[in-house]
C-alpha cells in the first residue's frame, strides 16, 4: 500500500474507530482491588473481539498468574520482514469523585470533537490505535505482529513483568511500539525516550487500642492521625522538594519548553498558588523523584466524632527517575517514614508495588521509520520528551531484548486529564496517531 492508500484506509476507517472506542470505554474495567471483576473481563472480552476483527488470525486470552488476563494476538511475519509488538492495557483508573465530572465517567460523550470518559485517553485509546492502525492493511500485513494487553496495568504492572520474563518467545519482536504515552499538547508530536519508576505502599499508624472521648483525653493520649499528618509533612521541606536521604533531584537531558505558566494552566494551579520543588520544570517532572500522598484512612469530615483516633492509614506513591532502583526507593521511603514517627507510634506497610523506569538508547532504522511516519501524520517532527508516568512492562522489555527499538507514543495529550475528572481524548489526535501508526509499520516493513 502507499502512503495516500494508507492514509485513506485510515481516514475512512475513522468513524468505526471512534465507534469502538466508545464501546471499550463504557465498561467500567477497573482492576484494584474492591471493584468487581466482571467489568475488566467484558472489556478483556471486547478486545479479543476487536483484534480478531482486525485482521489476526491467532487471537487469545493468557492467564495472568494473581491479575486479570492479557489478550494475545499475533500473525506471521512475510519473508524477510521484522516483527512488530504492540502494547496496550484495557484496564483504567477509578473515576474518584463523581460530582466532579461534567459527563458520566462510563457513558463516554462526544463533545467538540472530543470523547469524554475514564479510559478514552489512557489507555483504551491506545487499544483502539492498534485495532484501526492493523486494520488500515486488510489481514495483509507488512511485518510481523504481536499484540499484548494487559489488564490491571494501572494498579500492579509488575505482574505481567513475572509472565513476560517467564516467556520471552511470546514477545520477542524487532521493534516494540508502546501506546501509553502521549503528546505534550495537541498536534504537537513527541516520541517519549524517558519513563519514571514507580514504588507505592500503604503505611498504617496505631497509637490506641480504640477511640477515646477528645474531651476527656485529648491532650495527652497520642493521636495516630496527627502521627500519620507529621511523618507525611516531613517527607518534603518547604520548598516542597523532597527530602527523603537517597533521593536527590536530578537533571533531565531531553526536550522541553514548557514554560510554568503553560505547566500551571494545564494542571489548574490556582491564582496565588505556587508550584513545588525547585529546579526546571522538566527536572522536576522527568528526572527527579516525587512523592504524592494518593489516598487517606481517617474519618470523614461529615461522620467526625469527638474522639482521639486510634489509627490512620494512607496510599503513598513514589516516582523514580530512570535510573534510580524501585526497591531501593521503597526501602528509603519507608525506612524514613518509621524513624520520623512521633511517640512511638506503631507503624506498619502493606500492599508494597514497584515499577522500574526507562531510558531509550540512540536511534535505529525504526525510529527513523516512525519519525519520518509522525512526520507526515502531523505535518511537523516529533521531538523527544519525557514522561513523569510509569509502565512497569517497558523496563522489562528494554532487558530482555536489548536489541529490540521501543518507541513510546500515543493519543493522549497534556490536557487529557488523565487518572482524573473529566479525562478526554481529542478524535483528530487519534486519527494522527492511527495514521503514524500504520505508515509506520508500512515503511518498517518495506
Amino acid at each position: 500500500m502507499t502512503p495516500e492508500e494508507i492514509e485513506s484506509a485510515v481516514e475512512a476507517g475513522m468513524p468505526r474507530a471512534v465507534e469502538d472506542l466508545t464501546r471499550l470505554a463504557a465498561i467500567p474495567s477497573v482492576a484494584f482491588p474492591g471493584h468487581p471483576d466482571e467489568p475488566v473481563l467484558a472489556a478483556a472480552a471486547l478486545t479479543e473481539e476487536l483484534l480478531r476483527e482486525a485482521g489476526l488470525p491467532h487471537v487469545r486470552q493468557i492467564p495472568v498468574e494473581g491479575s486479570f488476563p492479557a489478550v494475545y494476538a499475533e500473525a506471521p511475519a512475510p519473508p524477510g520482514a521484522p516483527t512488530v509488538l504492540l502494547y496496550a492495557h484495557y484496564d483504567v483508573q477509578p473515576a474518584g469523585d463523581l460530582a466532579l465530572w461534567r459527563t458520566p465517567p462510563f457513558e463516554p460523550t462526544l463533545i467538540d470533537g472530543a470523547l469524554y470518559g475514564r479510559g478514552t485517553a489512557d489507555d483504551k485509546s491506545g487499544v483502539i490505535a492498534h485495532v484501526a492502525a492493523l486494520r488500515a492493511f486488510g489481514g495483509d500485513f507488512p511485518v510481523g505482529v504481536k499484540v499484548i494487553v494487559e489488564g490491571q496495568e494501572e494498579y500492579a504492572g509488575e505482574r505481567l513483568e513475572d509472565f513476560v520474563e517467564a516467556n520471552p518467545e511470546l514477545v520477542r519482536a524487532d521493534a516494540i511500539v508502546v501506546a501509553d504515552c502521549g503528546n505534550p499538547r495537541v498536534g504537537d508530536p513527541a516520541l517519549t525516550t524517558t519513563l519514571r519508576g514507580m514504588a507505592a505502599f500503604t503505611v498504617e499508624v496505631r497509637t490506641l487500642r480504640e477511640a477515646v472521648h477528645s474531651g476527656a483525653f485529648g491532650g495527652a493520649a497520642p493521636d495516630a492521625l496527627t502521627a500519620l499528618m507529621r511523618m507525611l509533612s516531613a517527607l518534603h521541606d518547604e520548598r516542597g522538594d523532597v527530602r527523603v536521604p537517597g533521593l536527590p533531584q536530578g537533571t533531565f537531558e531531553g526536550d522541553s519548553d514548557e514554560t510554568e505558566e503553560e505547566f500551571r494552566a494545564t494542571a489548574g494551579v490556582l491564582d496565588g498558588v505556587s508550584l513545588v520543588g525547585s529546579g526546571s520544570l522538566a527536572d522536576r517532572l522527568c528526572a527527579s523523584y516525587a512523592i504524592t500522598v494518593t489516598g487517606l484512612d481517617v474519618p470523614t469530615v461529615s461522620g467526625a466524632v469527638n474522639a482521639v483516633q486510634p489509627t490512620a492509614r494512607a496510599r503513598v506513591t513514589v516516582r523514580i527517575p530512570p535510573g534510580g532502583d524501585p526497591k531501593t526507593a521503597l526501602d528509603d521511603v519507608t525506612g524514613f517514614l518509621q524513624k520520623v514517627a512521633p511517640w512511638g507510634a506503631e507503624v506498619t506497610f502493606d500492599d508494597l508495588v514497584t515499577g522500574s523506569g526507562f531510558l531509550a538508547g540512540g536511534g535505529g532504522r525504526a525510529r527513523a521509520a516512525v519519525s519520518t511516519a509522525m512526520e507526515r501524520a502531523f505535518g511537523r517532527p516529533p521531538r523527544d520528551v519525557g514522561q513523569g508516568g510509569s509502565i512497569p512492562l517497558v523496563a522489562k522489555l528494554a532487558a530482555l531484548f536489548p536489541e529490540a527499538e521501543i518507541l513510546l507514543y500515543g493519543a493522549e495529550d497534556g490536557e487529557a486529564s488523565i487518572h482524573a475528572p473529566n479525562e478526554r481524548l481529542v478524535v483528530e489526535e487519534l486519527r494522527k496517531v492511527i495514521a503514524t501508526e500504520a505508515l509506520f509499520l508500512a515503511s518498517y516493513g518495506a
